[in-house]
């Protein structure tokens, strides 16, 4: 049966069964968490990554229609994801609330695993997808680490019929929507926009310290940025708060941007790449990431996740943390999961240096998984994610911007009303760690050489290591094949 006429039908019975169920009881959200193990996560080989142009263009909103209701069998759905973290959580339980208020029959069961950008929770998704036991809806980000995994491996089912019935791809920006298909198939449902060049800062410590420069406006280069490191140091403060392992790529990513510019970082990724992973520009680069290191702090290696590093700049013993726009959540949203802080008192937030006017950002996703246990359950979860109303609750929460056009900025924070003007006019490029611009595999490759250089001197001979190791993970893993 085509699958148009599959879906087609499920809607019609399940609308039927939503008004003989209207009197069921609420059932109640609670599930205990997957427990991580150490499965690696899934490869595959890379796929040429895609960037439509740079700039996100609003398309005439159109509202979600009628959303998709449960049978009467589809009595639970299973969420999978990584979101158990202050800011995340609040933003997950806001969307759950509204997905309780509409299917009050489906128990919502929430499979999150704790580890921040999904380090835990996609080694825990590689298991259970290769044993056959796939969550109804997984997180992951739209990019590569969608398309070049589960959409080549065939875990996942084209959702060209819920964007059609929805009228969901006339709100996502033009730039997104290449990203989140395959052959001109959509294949996830993306429920925000994130920005990993955020540079979080805390002015307490910069005035102390005698840095007059402002980062919003003088931080043009990563030398820049060293001048005031310097004076920071001084005044015996770490410059640069670093947490998990995984937050060492993350601040690469943007320490290359910041240094080889948004076309050449671009290049990199192309098929074939056109910038070259053993050219000046990238040695450059790695003398700036090996001098950013030595200003971080030197327990980062014990952290457990990106939390204690932004909480070191909360407290006043760092000055500076390069993280994405989820720390926004933990820094300002109320106790007991946020720190309650004042912007622009007690925090305050930049663009990494050497990225004004530049966009790198990411894009959480929840997917169909093919041969789906309860389709209809896992179709009304993604029509409360693809939502307006669902968005504008789970967004501002969690630091992110709607991944929709058509969201009321007025709902939304002084931050994100300025990343949200930023995305529509800035040079937008992908995240390597957070999936869009390299598969897996060559996201894999890319952090043991950076683990690699980490407990080296960091000196010139090992960066010149790590640069090797670069060329060679874009020969096996990348694009340079």
């Amino acid at each position: 049966m085509k699958r148009n006429v599959w879906y087609s039908l499920v809607v019609s019975i399940i609308v039927m069964a939503t008004v003989l169920s209207a009197c069921a009881p609420a059932a109640t959200p609670t599930a205990a968490p997957v427990q991580p193990t150490q499965a690696p996560p899934p490869t595959a080989a890379p796929v040429q990554p895609t960037m439509a142009a740079p700039t996100a263009v609003p398309m005439q909103p159109t509202a979600v229609p009628a959303t998709v209701a449960p049978t009467a069998a589809a009595s639970q759905v299973e969420i999978f994801s990584w979101w158990v973290g202050p800011g995340e959580a609040d933003g997950l339980a806001a969307m759950v609330k509204i997905f309780e208020a509409k299917y009050p029959n489906i128990k919502f069961v929430n499979a999150a695993v704790a580890g921040g950008a999904g380090t835990n929770a996609k080694a825990v998704l590689a298991t259970r997808l290769a044993a056959g036991d796939a969550p109804d809806s997984w997180q992951a980000h739209a990019g590569q680490e969608i398309i070049a995994t589960f959409v080549q491996a065939k875990q996942v089912a084209p959702l060209d019929d819920f964007f059609a019935q929805t009228g969901f791809a006339n709100v996502l920006p033009k730039t997104l929507l290449p990203l989140i298909s395959q052959d001109g198939h959509p294949y996830s449902v993306p429920v925000n926009i994130h920005r990993s060049n955020v540079l979080w800062y805390n002015p307490n410590v910069l005035k102390a310290a005698g840095v007059t420069a402002n980062p919003k406006t003088d931080f043009k280069t990563w030398d820049d940025f060293f001048a005031a490191c310097e004076k920071v140091k001084a005044a015996g403060k770490t410059c640069l708060a670093l947490g998990a392992p995984w937050t060492a790529i993350h601040l690469f990513e943007n320490v290359v941007i910041g240094t080889i510019g948004p076309d050449k970082w671009v290049g990199l990724w192309s098929t074939p790449p056109t910038t070259d992973w053993a050219s000046a520009d990238v040695t450059k680069a790695l003398a700036n990431y090996a001098k950013a290191l030595s200003y971080t702090n030197s327990d980062a290696s014990t952290m457990t996740d990106w939390q204690p590093a932004s909480k070191l700049v909360a407290d006043g013993d760092a000055a500076f943390n390069v993280m994405g726009d989820w720390a926004y959540g933990y820094f300002a949203n109320p106790a007991p999961n946020g720190l309650a802080l004042k912007p622009h008192t007690d925090f305050d937030w930049a663009v990494s240096p050497g990225t004004y006017g530049v966009f790198n950002f990411l894009s959480d996703s929840f997917v169909l998984p093919a041969n789906a246990k309860n389709p209809a359950a896992t179709m009304a979860w993604l029509t409360v994610a693809a939502s307006k109303e669902g968005q504008e609750a789970f967004n501002p929460l969690k630091g992110s911007i709607c991944a929709r056009t058509d969201c009321d900025p007025t709902k939304f924070s002084e931050y994100s009303q300025d990343a949200a003007k930023d995305w529509s006019s800035n040079t937008v490029v992908g995240s390597l760690f957070h999936g869009v611009m390299a598969a897996p595999a060559w996201v894999t490759s890319i952090g043991t050489a950076i683990g690699l250089f980490q407990a080296s001197k960091m000196d010139a001979a090992a960066q010149a290591d790590l640069q090797k190791a670069l060329v060679a993970a874009c020969s096996s893993d990348g694009t340079c094949k």
